[in-house]
């Protein structure tokens, strides 16, 4: 199974769980409760069913009951299917209007600037070399 076949609710646990890198239920519930509200059942069933799906493994904490989780994938593909499902739903594929918005919504510092100028550098200097014959 690839993260691009599965439903919104499990793939917002899966990319919660992939930038923790290992978490219980709890955790899980608690960082995804501002724009994913759940009950602790809901997550739980959420993480049987990617454990099905072998996205995640379960293994028993240290202390009381609860299992810790882990993603099975790196984070690319997570990542790459949670923007592209929010750029084509959101911004209609328009990745400048996303970026945009991300950017007034919480402007880059100076040490992210530099580091979108070199980004943007890299990608004109990529560009130029696929377009010549």
């Amino acid at each position: 199974m690839t993260v691009k076949n599965i439903p919104s609710a499990e793939l917002d646990v899966l990319a919660c769980l992939t930038h923790l890198e290992r978490g219980t239920a709890r955790e899980i519930r608690e960082q995804i409760a501002p724009y994913r509200p759940m009950t602790h059942g809901a997550v739980v069933n959420l993480l049987k069913r990617l454990e099905a799906k072998s996205l995640v493994t379960k293994a028993k904490g240290n202390v009381g009951k609860a299992f810790v989780y882990q993603a099975t994938q790196n984070a690319g593909p997570v990542y790459e299917n949670v923007l592209s499902r929010l750029l084509h739903r959101v911004f209609g594929g328009n990745s400048l209007a996303m970026v945009a918005s991300l950017f007034e919504t919480k402007p880059p510092d100076q040490a992210q600037l530099e580091q979108l100028e070199a980004l943007l550098s890299r990608l004109k200097t990529k560009r130029g070399r696929k377009e010549r014959p």
